[in-house]
């Protein structure tokens, strides 16, 4: 038995300190097929950790990339969408100014999303990825202008898949963008990078002694699942990919002596170097050394040694919700969606 009509399209728009990031779907089964996706580094929140405020220049590249967006929500005739923003417009003061213009140019209304939210779409979206059978997993994401980890029981569920319980969350308003403005001002250096590091780790050091992390994995039975550019880049580098492939990323794994030795490589380069790497690009060749500071703080408070890699995240956690809501919807006719309004 099919909930869904045949004209039934979903869409979920993320939009990050650094990336502007769309995906389009159909459901398919018990998931989902996708039809159209999007990507774009905008970087929003370029110079927003010493101004507070979301230059002129960056609200034009983003709204720019929103009009593109808005496109594809009308040539695709998506019928159910949620369109997020993240970090960045959390914390800029003129955000307001920034949605009204959004709005006037592209018809988007975006909805501004908590931190506890945006972790909990993510892990929605990567928890396919878990394995049942490892009770205990420390998922992250390292955004643009915040990371957050999460601390998750795990259980069996329905036919055998992951079911998931967050006992704990935590973010740190730092995510690649805002570490590199913050220590690299004078330069990448390989003191600037340990400075980094260290900065990183005490920040989640209440949390881990909260809900006893550490003391769990000296015991066994914890996984770490991360969804970020920064750990999918490190595994295509480490793949040796001619360019990035998703298809060959997603769901692969990690050992910490791998993550260790392409950070170090990278960290070694100059911006040129890494902007030269297939998997890096001129694009975010100066953010790598902020991503990788802040996966080597995680590593090594959380020294699980191995790490399974999610190219994937917010936008599938917010498909996800949208197909069950719409689910729930036909068997519930008052059930209420929490999609927003689409641009006419």
């Amino acid at each position: 038995m099919s909930f869904f009509e045949r004209t039934d399209v979903f869409a979920a728009l993320d939009l990050g300190t650094t990336n502007c990031r769309l995906l389009v779907a159909r459901p398919a089964g018990d998931g989902m097929r996708i039809i159209d996706s999007f990507s774009r580094i905008v970087r929003l929140g370029e110079g927003l950790d010493a101004s507070g405020l979301l230059s002129d220049i960056a609200m034009e590249r983003t709204i720019d990339a929103l009009g593109v967006c808005s496109s594809k929500l009308r040539q695709r005739r998506v019928t159910h969408a949620r369109l997020v923003a993240t970090e960045a417009c959390r914390r800029a003061t003129n955000c307001a100014e920034f949605l009204g213009r959004v709005r006037n140019a592209t018809g988007l209304e975006l909805e501004i999303i908590p931190t506890s939210e945006e972790a909990r779409l993510a892990l929605a979206g990567c928890a396919p990825l878990l394995d049942p059978h490892r009770p205990h997993a420390v998922v992250f994401d390292i955004g643009g202008g915040s990371t957050e980890v999460l601390w998750v029981r795990v259980r069996t569920g329905r036919r055998g898949r992951p079911r998931t319980e967050v006992k704990g969350i935590v973010s740190i308003p730092f995510g690649v963008v805002a570490l590199t403005e913050r220590f690299c001002e004078r330069g990448q250096s390989p003191q600037a990078f340990d400075e980094m590091v260290d900065y990183v780790r005490t920040q989640f050091l209440d949390f881990d002694e909260r809900w006893g992390i550490s003391r769990q994995i000296a015991r066994g039975g914890v996984q770490m699942l991360g969804s970020s550019g920064t750990v999918t880049t490190l595994a295509g580098i480490k793949l040796g990919l001619p360019r990035y492939d998703r298809a060959q990323v997603d769901g692969g794994v990690l050992d910490f002596r791998d993550i260790a030795d392409v950070t170090a490589g990278l960290v070694a380069m100059d911006g040129a170097g890494r902007a030269a790497q297939p998997c890096v690009g001129a694009g975010r060749a100066d953010l790598m050394p902020a991503g990788c500071a802040i996966l080597k703080a995680i590593c090594t408070l959380w020294p699980v040694g191995r790490l399974r890699v999610a190219d994937r995240g917010v936008r599938e956690g917010i498909l996800a919700g949208l197909m069950a809501a719409a689910r729930r919807s036909a068997t519930q006719p008052d059930a209420v969606s929490n999609g927003r309004p689409l641009p006419t």
